[in-house]
């Protein structure tokens, strides 16, 4: 006598297949469109009562310096002692051992940041107007007289950051746009071996090539995380897309 096994396979339910495929396409759009717009600066921020000050710029009185970074030593020359507290609205990481840098054995320089501070965080219209960083440069636009008319162009600054400090090269890449940060150190100029020397602005009223602050950092700090709604919702549906695959690809296979 034989016996017959037969198995039941579980059938699911055809309005929640519907459901979660819903489900993945709408969150899958939205993190593109989050993803997107993460950079955004919110058109209301709470900001720090020190990002109304301007720079704090002091003369250094010290003497040229050897930094050994990556196989590489670097000659500093200090000018001043420096002291900024802004928003970022903008930057740009760089990798030690691609590009440009790479390519000009330029491997101190860890990042760089665009800030804004004093007029530009009390009456700018800074969500109209879009920012961002190019190799060595920072810049602005808009389609908004307005808003344009209330930017102060002598308070926004591209700030090559340098350091050979393991810490410090890990903290500032925490940054996010709209992050009010502080950076202590020195306005400096440096070279090493198979490189020219880079210099550093001393004013805030200069523009072109040469109009960077390079700023041997020795303190940084992010004073206020930023709160954007659009990287929020971009962490939320990466996960929600995320358990809606899993549900896809967990559910049984029904051959048609």
């Amino acid at each position: 006598m034989s016996t017959i096994g037969v198995a039941r396979c579980q059938q699911t339910d055809p309005s929640i297949r519907q459901a979660n495929n819903i489900l993945i396409f709408a969150s899958f759009a939205a993190l593109l469109l989050s993803f997107w717009h993460r950079n955004d600066l919110p058109g209301n921020i709470d900001f720090v009562p020190r990002i109304q000050s301007e720079p704090r710029q002091t003369p250094a009185r010290l003497a040229a310096f050897d930094v050994p970074f990556n196989d590489v030593v670097y000659r500093v020359e200090p000018e001043f002692r420096y002291d900024i507290t802004g928003m970022v609205v903008s930057y740009r990481h760089h990798d030690n051992n691609s590009r440009m840098h790479r390519l000009a054995n330029d491997h101190l320089n860890m990042l760089d940041v665009c800030l804004v501070w004093g007029d530009n965080t009390a009456g700018a219209e800074l969500d109209k107007l879009d920012f961002w960083n190019g190799i060595f440069t920072c810049n602005v636009k808009t389609r908004d007289q307005a808003a344009w008319e209330s930017f102060n162009m002598n308070q926004l600054s591209n700030n090559h950051l340098l350091s050979a400090d393991d810490d410090l090269r890990d903290r500032v890449k925490d940054i996010r746009a709209g992050d009010q940060v502080r950076i202590q150190g020195m306005l400096a100029g440096y070279a090493s071996p198979g490189i020219s020397k880079r210099g550093t602005s001393t004013v805030r009223t200069d523009t072109g090539d040469g109009a960077c602050e390079t700023i041997y950092v020795e303190e940084f700090e992010i004073v206020r995380a930023a709160t954007s709604h659009w990287r929020l919702s971009m962490y939320v549906s990466l996960i929600v897309l995320l358990a809606g695959l899993t549900v896809h690809f967990r559910r049984p296979y029904r051959p048609h």
